[in-house]
This record gives structure tokens, C-alpha cells and sequence, in this order.
């Protein structure tokens, strides 16, 4: 049993939640305000452009770009009579319900026209220059159940293993969910009595009877729902008896999280922890320095071994190296057991960095096949304390594994750091709203640590600028809430220095 906590930083500009496995970083979320999370959200859009040679279409929604549809993702009325009268209580999950929906969809041109008014959800949040990606399978999850409007399959997760509770849960939902409404029950409901099952599908149902009403009611486009704040889904979907507490550093988030918990997940306020402290929380659990490390391109392994990360805007690449190790044994076993120990820190990495995509990871070369059928085995034990769905192929002759991972949103290097103007994008440093971040609690923790309210600070042009425009509200806090006053002194700094002297706390005024 792995020793859990979710620790909660959030102020006016963002929300940084970090899950700690035995007091490392496990999993990491940021939010920042100006650019909030979609994914869940259900919209009435408008079809803008079918395009029959790429089976596709852009779906208007609202916002800034055009959400893209693809083909698959259509949904209609005769594809889901049918899937009802096939599989009326089939024991799959909602993903093969809709790979068996889309071999028998038709052509996209021949269901949507332009200026369609269709209802989509939010499947992948905008990445880089591309919109969301937007889906017609609408679903509404809970912390026990997901809603599957229009369906009438009941799923019962796969990490649920005892085939008793499954027979129980089925048996459960079978006599309480209503006709034309699939189910499918998530991890968290092993063991949960039919009551508290009752009580969330009932909510889920009125949930989905509002997206309804709105639809009928409002002009496309429109935001007809809109999935829990980034606090409330993350606490929903990762919390567990393994959890040991939850501590966040903000008293009004504290009480609508407490408020939460009491109606949705019964004794988890017991948990539920303010912080008071002086120091940054994330100072005081060692999350800060796992953040610079997860920005670094090499990863050190514990015998002395290290690993090379390569994100580009195909793939993810992963090379394992020896480095100062080198074994007591054989050369075989050397290699054997680097590439074992890097196992581990790649689906640590994956998790915390959000790795999505396609994956290669470049394993040191193994002479015998016993030893790379080890190394495989291991790599997909290790990956099931990864939630994401993963897709592994088998070891090559070159020791490369290829592999894909789901991906939802921004990897925590494209949401934390930016092209470097220097080089033209061949590299990457961290972004003017990342160090301007980082300097504001730089502030806070110097102030907290000397007792000084009025701070000098060296800095470049472009971060104050950034302060002063775009997060005024965040300076002026820092004065409400911890009676700070911050002067600014910009450095005259050339693009050489940029990712070495972004800013300077100097002594109070």
C-alpha cells in the first residue's frame, strides 16, 4: 500500500496540485486561470466545415479556435438504436462500445451539414496551434459511476478484478439505472453499498436532464455544461483509502473542497487538512525542486545510470545510458539491471511530466531474449499504477520499445516553458509567466524567511511587464495578504542571460 497525499497550492493566477507516493511527486496538475481546463465541458456547437477527405469536421463552440470532429466520433440515433438492441447489457467498457460503433458508421457528409447544431463534449483539450477535439458520445462522471446518455450498456471497470463484486455491482445498477441510459461503475465503487450508488446516479440523471433543458433553451454556440474546477475533479478522481491527507494552502478553496467531499465522498473531510504555514507548501514538501527536475532533459538513475528525454512535437524519445555504472558482474547483467532500475523512472516521468503520444524509449542493448522478455514484463507491470491508457508493443531487435499514451492535454514542459527566441525554437526555456510565477513566491518565501515587507528585485523587462499587465491582481494580493511591497529594478539583460538570471531578490529597501 503506497503512502499517499495530494497537496494543494492555488492562488488568484494558478492551481498546482501534486499526488506524493512515499513523498515524491507522483503526479502533477496546473491550472492557470487564464487558460482554464475544458475537457469534460458539453457544448451546443454549429458545424462549420465538413471535410469529406479527411472524414472530419470543425465544430464552432464558442471559443477562440474551432473545436476538429472526427468522423468517428459522430453519433446517431439509428448507430445507437442498434447498439442497444445488440448489446444490451454487455460487460465492455465505454471505449469498446464506441470502437464497435464506428465500424459501422457511415460517411460524415452523409450525416452533418454545415450549419448543423449537434451537442459535443470536450475530449482533448487545444494543443500547440491545433483546437479541442471534440466527440458526440457524451458522458458525465461521477466519483462511483459515469453516465452514458443514450446507451443501455453497463461496464464495470477492469481494475476491479473480483469477478463477486462484479456480478454484485452489475446486478446493483441493473435494478436501479433507467432504459436508454448506459452505466459504467469506476474503481472507486468496489465495495460501495447500493444507496450511496443510488444517491449518485440520481444526480447524474438530474445533471444530464439540466444539459437537456439548456440545449433546448439556448442558441448554438453555447456551454451547456461545465465539469468540476480543477480541485474538485482531480480530489474526485485520485482520491482513495490510500490517501492519508489532503492539505491546500487556501482557506476559501479549503471550505467549497470541504463542502464537496461532504456531499460526494463520505469521511474524507477527516483528511482534509488548512495549511497555516509561513513557509510556500510546496517549499515545505520538496515539491518545488521535483518541478526543476521534471523541466531538466536528463534524469539520473539511483545506481549512477541516467536518462536522456527528447520531446518534440511527434514523439517522445527516452534513452537509457550506463553512465558511471558499471556492474560487479557481467556486462549483461550490468545492462540488465540499468535498464530494470529505468523502468520505474520512465512511468514516474510519463506520469508527472504528462507524456502523451507516441513514446520510444531506447533501451541499453540486450544480447539474450530471456532478458529482454524481462525488461518487457516489467515495463507493463510498472505501468499499471498508471492510470492513462496505454498501448506497449514488444521489445525490438534494437531494443526499442514503441508505445502510446493517452494524452488529454499539455505536457508539463509545453504548459511550463516556451521556444527560446535566441535560437529560433530549437530549444526551449521557461516562459516569461513561469518565472514571473516563481519570482512572486521567491518574494513571498524571502519576506516569510527575513521578515521583510519591502523587497528589491532585479529583473528583466519582459517578467515585470508581464506582473504589472497581466496579473495585477496577483501583485496587488501579494500586498493585501502578506503586506509585501515589491520594487522593481529591470536588468539589462541580453538573450544569452535569459535562462540563467530571469530575476534577483535583492535585500529589503
Amino acid at each position: 500500500m503506497l503512502d499517499k497525499q495530494l497537496i494543494i497550492n492555488t492562488n488568484p493566477a494558478e492551481t498546482r496540485i501534486a499526488l506524493l507516493e512515499r513523498e515524491h511527486v507522483a503526479e502533477l496538475f496546473i491550472e492557470r486561470h487564464r487558460e482554464r481546463a475544458i475537457v469534460g465541458n458539453i457544448y451546443k456547437g454549429v458545424v462549420n466545415r465538413v471535410l469529406p477527405g479527411m472524414q472530419s469536421s470543425f465544430i464552432n463552440i464558442g471559443t477562440e479556435r474551432s473545436a476538429f470532429l472526427y468522423g468517428g466520433d459522430v453519433v446517431t440515433e439509428d448507430l445507437l438504436r442498434n447498439q442497444r438492441s445488440a448489446d444490451d447489457d454487455d460487460d465492455i467498457g465505454p471505449e469498446e462500445v464506441e470502437k464497435k460503433l464506428r465500424a459501422a458508421n457511415v460517411p460524415i457528409e452523409k450525416i452533418l451539414r454545415e450549419g448543423d447544431h449537434i451537442l459535443v463534449q470536450i475530449a482533448k483539450e487545444p494543443l500547440g496551434t491545433k483546437g479541442a477535439r471534440v466527440s458526440m458520445y457524451i458522458s458525465i462522471p461521477g466519483r462511483y459511476l459515469v453516465l452514458m446518455p443514450g446507451f443501455s450498456h453497463i461496464g464495470v471497470s477492469r481494475r476491479i478484478d473480483n469477478e463477486t463484486e462484479r456480478t454484485r455491482l452489475k446486478g446493483l445498477i441493473h435494478e436501479i439505472k433507467p432504459e436508454n441510459i448506459g452505466v459504467i461503475v469506476r474503481t472507486a465503487a468496489s465495495g460501495a453499498d447500493g444507496d450511496i450508488l443510488q444517491k449518485e446516479l440520481k444526480y447524474l440523471l438530474k445533471v444530464w436532464e439540466a444539459v437537456q433543458g439548456r440545449k433546448n433553451k439556448l442558441p448554438a454556440p453555447s456551454l451547456l455544461y461545465k465539469d468540476l474546477d480543477i480541485i474538485q475533479k482531480t480530489t474526485r478522481d485520485l482520491y482513495s483509502d490510500e490517501i492519508l491527507k489532503i492539505v491546500i494552502d487556501n482557506e476559501e478553496a479549503h471550505d467549497e473542497l470541504k463542502r464537496f467531499l461532504e456531499a460526494t465522498i463520505p469521511g474524507a473531510t477527516k483528511k482534509l487538512e488548512l495549511y497555516g504555514g509561513k513557509m510556500p507548501i510546496f517549499d515545505v514538501y520538496g515539491i518545488e525542486m521535483d518541478i526543476s527536475r521534471a523541466l531538466s532533459s536528463k534524469v539520473e538513475l539511483p545506481s549512477g545510470g541516467y536518462l536522456v528525454i527528447d520531446q518534440t512535437e511527434a514523439l517522445t524519445s527516452f534513452d537509457i545510458n550506463t553512465g558511471k555504472f558499471v556492474g560487479q558482474l557481467s556486462a549483461q547483467e550490468t545492462i540488465l539491471k540499468t535498464n530494470l532500475e529505468a523502468i520505474r523512472k520512465i512511468v514516474s516521468q510519463l506520469r508527472m511530466r504528462n507524456i502523451g503520444g507516441i513514446i520510444v524509449i531506447d533501451f541499453i542493448d540486450m544480447e539474450r531474449e530471456q532478458d529482454r522478455d524481462r525488461v518487457y514484463t516489467a515495463l507493463q507491470e510498472e505501468l499499471k499504477t498508471d492510470k492513462a491508457r496505454t498501448n506497449v508493443l514488444k521489445i525490438s531487435e534494437l531494443g526499442l520499445v514503441q508505445m502510446t499514451r493517452k494524452r488529454t492535454s499539455e505536457s508539463l514542459e509545453r504548459q511550463l516553458m516556451e521556444p527560446c527566441a535566441y535560437c529560433e525554437g530549437r530549444g526551449r526555456i521557461r516562459s516569461t509567466a513561469t518565472e514571473a510565477y516563481d519570482l512572486l513566491r521567491e518574494v513571498t518565501r524571502r519576506s516569510q524567511q527575513t521578515g521583510q515587507r519591502e523587497v528589491k528585485v532585479r529583473v528583466r523587462e519582459d517578467i515585470r511587464d508581464w506582473i504589472l499587465e497581466e496579473e495585477q491582481a496577483l501583485f496587488e494580493d501579494l500586498h493585501r495578504r502578506h503586506g509585501i511591497r515589491v520594487e522593481f529594478i529591470v536588468a539589462d539583460l541580453n538573450l544569452h542571460a535569459l535562462h540563467e538570471a530571469a530575476f534577483e531578490v535583492l535585500s529589503g529597501v
